[in-house]
């Protein structure tokens, strides 16, 4: 007997001994980097993710084991591990689409598989397209293509980003103290067809984002390479014309440069033509150094102008006064432009420690001309108003990224500081004559705005539970001086903000997952607010929660479902006499948010999202807390064909009835809209149609209830006041990459 026990004892000791650590990097066929792929120890439940460099690192290996490496888009691979001391290198190969490749990741962005799913199945078609890939976001236009989108989000009418955080490549794209509205953020720099990944999330959870972080956050990364040069053609409905080329001009094995453009001109549907064009130029270079260290750089150029009819009264369109695509005031419009230049790099400290480093500059021009009113203020030249603001923003973000044994389990470690500063010369607000005369200038001054922030975060594992605990700090600086007053005044407002997050996640197995997320976020204030102290909180802080889960219950299924709750401390109106924001009262929203993804045969998928909230004023009686334009009920999805050389697929967006004011007496209408393309390949050249609004339906884009007077009437009236949503529409497209 005492043999027997030597001998297990000797065994076990051996197999202590002999199990060590393996490290590898997982690439894909075309060297880059494949993020979050999923590394198994075949035989057992051992387990991890690759990073954002592709590496991973994986405890209780043994020489002789085998690795299973898999990644959504690619054939799984076997790695037999011959040598513990020796990095192991994966390259992966592409293939068809398979959910059954999809694994649930054990961290905080778990639900990134999501917009992995439709980033494969979905590709981007045009700018419009490019926020509606997350899921129940929806966007509106309404100021002849040029402007910023109006963006609807978990109960919210986010106006043009005021609870909504967006950047690119690490760059915010919200602009606090807008001469328009706060967090004003203007996509449209961004070529589609150089967009690599969407990132996203709802809520106020995640450390490294900051202000307008409460409804949630959306973040782009470009391409680092080109697969191949391409070169694109549409024409369509309305006069457009849309141009795009991507030349690769530089493809080695660790460096590589690129460059794109972008044109485009339409008239759009209106009576008065829009007049709308919009160039792009965008380069990019990137090189990755022997010890897998990377270096980064872009730069980007974006200038457009145009003409709008503005949002018209329905009156107007009832009585027969103007058609439905007719203007009241169509000298509405205006002109903007944006240069960008990023800088990252990548340190790599050791295997299990990175240092990312990202650097941008900013120069950005905005001037816009509107008419809500008509001539409710002045009844002789009418209420046109101009806003204009020359904006430089500077930017450095520097984040450490660490993994470590906690408890036995490989944990990680995300620490970062940085700042941002806004200087805002010239922020205008006038009413004008025929975008020529200057009648009154109600608002002229110079902003500038500092934000010093820090952040650290642990994803603490314990076998099949996740813990996040972190925590974000924000220091504001505001100061402003009023050009108007008679002698020189600079004002100056101070204020931190403390975001405690913490976040439960566990994972089941590679099929389910069952989270917990909890944390505050914020969003600030308007300078020239802050500063007449007309604001009842500088940063209003919002606080949520999120209970939910991931689920494939069969290799062609894919769930995803939360119960969420979320409250704000002060809320923002649309003013639309003034044409600004300004705040408001305490909010309360809860909702539920369904998701499903499903995969039919190898070359057909379908995809749906449903998302229901509930949002009310907190302060205000019971029938006049609504809060104005918020959506409770939306929906999108369709059916997606991928084959060999046929691929398209028919969409679907459905937001329903909303109240447009406080007591819900004005209703905005909902609407459906069905969507259609459809693509094939013949050798180097693709011929695609576009087709928007198949059923040809009548809906109203976007709606305020908005008071206003016509030229010849007596009294204001308060009514819905809309741009009307383009009708039936096709644009043809021709491909050629080489």
């Amino acid at each position: 007997m005492k043999q027997l026990y030597f001998l297990f004892f000797a065994l076990l000791s051996c197999s202590i001994l002999t199990a060590q650590t393996v490290h590898g990097r997982v690439v894909t066929d075309d060297r880059s980097p494949a993020v979050g792929a999923y590394v198994l120890r075949l035989g057992s439940e051992h387990h991890t993710h690759t990073n954002e460099l592709g590496q991973f690192r994986l405890d209780s290996v043994r020489t002789g084991d085998s690795l299973q490496v898999s990644y959504l888009g690619f054939k799984t691979a076997i790695i037999g591990v011959t040598s513990t001391d020796q990095e192991v290198k994966v390259i992966l190969q592409e293939s068809f689409f398979n959910l059954a490749a999809v694994t649930v990741r054990p961290s905080l962005a778990s639900l990134d598989v999501v917009a992995d799913i439709d980033a494969r199945l979905r590709p981007v078609n045009s700018a419009q397209e490019v926020l509606r890939r997350v899921p129940g976001l929806l966007i509106g236009q309404h100021a002849g293509g040029g402007k910023a989108e109006q963006i609807f989000l978990r109960g919210f009418d986010i106006d043009h980003g005021t609870d909504v955080a967006i950047s690119v490549e690490g760059m915010p794209v919200n602009n606090v103290s807008h001469a328009h509205g706060q967090g004003y953020a203007d996509l449209h720099f961004l070529i589609p067809e150089t967009i690599e990944e969407i990132d996203y999330g709802k809520g106020p959870y995640y450390a490294d984002r900051g202000n307008f972080a409460t409804a949630g956050f959306v973040d782009f990364s470009l391409k680092e390479k080109l697969d191949q040069s391409l070169v694109t053609a549409e024409m369509g409905s309305f006069n457009t014309l849309r141009t795009v080329g991507l030349f690769d001009l530089l493809n080695r094995e660790r460096s590589n440069a690129y460059f794109a453009t972008e044109y485009t001109l339409s008239d759009g549907p209106f009576e008065s033509s829009q007049h709308f064009s919009r160039l792009n130029l965008m380069g990019r270079y990137t090189a990755e150094l022997e010890n897998g260290s990377k270096v980064s750089l872009l730069a980007s150029h974006f200038a457009s102008k145009w003409d709008a009819s503005g949002q018209i009264p329905l009156r107007a369109v009832e009585s027969g006064r103007i058609g439905r695509f007719g203007a009241i005031d169509d000298t509405e419009g205006g002109f903007t432009s944006r240069s960008n230049l990023i800088a990252e790099f990548t340190r790599v400290v050791d295997r299990r420690t990175y240092v990312k480093t990202n650097a941008y500059y900013s120069r950005y021009d905005f001037e816009l001309y509107s008419n809500f009113t008509f001539f409710l203020e002045d009844p002789v030249n009418g209420d046109q108003i101009r806003q204009l603001e020359d904006r430089q923003t500077f930017g450095l973000t520097s984040e450490l990224n660490k993994s470590f044994n906690f408890g036995g389990e490989e944990s990680r470690l995300k620490a970062g500081i940085g700042l941002r500063y806004d200087n805002i010369d010239g922020s205008e607000l006038s009413r004008t004559k025929n975008r020529r005369e200057v009648l009154e200038r109600l608002q002229l001054g110079d902003t500038d705005e500092t934000n010093l922030f820090s952040y650290v975060g642990a994803d603490l594992e314990f076998g099949r539970w996740l813990i996040n605990p972190a925590v974000r700090l924000d220091h504001f600086t505001f100061d402003y001086v009023d050009m108007l007053q008679p002698t020189y005044d600079r004002q100056e407002q101070r204020k931190l903000a403390v975001s405690p997050k913490l976040n439960f996640l566990y994972t089941a197995s590679s099929d389910l997952q069952l989270y917990l997320k909890t944390g505050m976020g914020f969003h600030a204030n308007d300078t020239r607010v802050v500063i007449d102290q007309t604001a009842d909180k500088i940063l209003p802080a919002a606080y949520g929660a999120d209970l939910g889960g991931i689920y494939r219950p069969t290799g062609r299924l894919f769930l995803n479902a939360a119960l969420w709750y979320l409250f704000l401390e002060q809320e923002f109106v649309y003013v639309g006499d003034a044409g600004i924001v300004e705040p408001s009262g305490e909010s309360r929203r809860m909702g539920v948010d369904l998701g499903l993804r499903y995969q039919f045969t190898d070359w057909l998928f379908a995809d749906a999202d449903i998302n229901y909230a509930f949002a009310r004023s907190v302060n205000d009686p019971e029938g006049a807390n609504y809060i104005p334009l918020a959506p409770d009920l939306t929906s999108t999805g369709g059916v997606t064909v991928l084959r060999s050389r046929l691929s398209g697929g028919i969409r679907y967006r459905y937001i329903r009835d909303r109240p447009a004011n406080e007591d819900n007496s004005i209703v905005a209408d909902g609407y459906t809209l069905i969507d259609a393309n459809a693509n094939y390949r013949f050798g180097p050249v693709t011929i695609g149609l576009i087709v928007e609004n198949l059923l040809d339906a009548d809906w109203l884009e976007t709606q305020f209830a908005t008071t206003s007077r016509l030229f010849e009437e007596p009294a204001a009236v308060e009514e819905i006041h809309f741009t009307p949503g383009a009708p039936l529409s096709l644009r043809g497209v021709v491909r050629y990459g080489f």
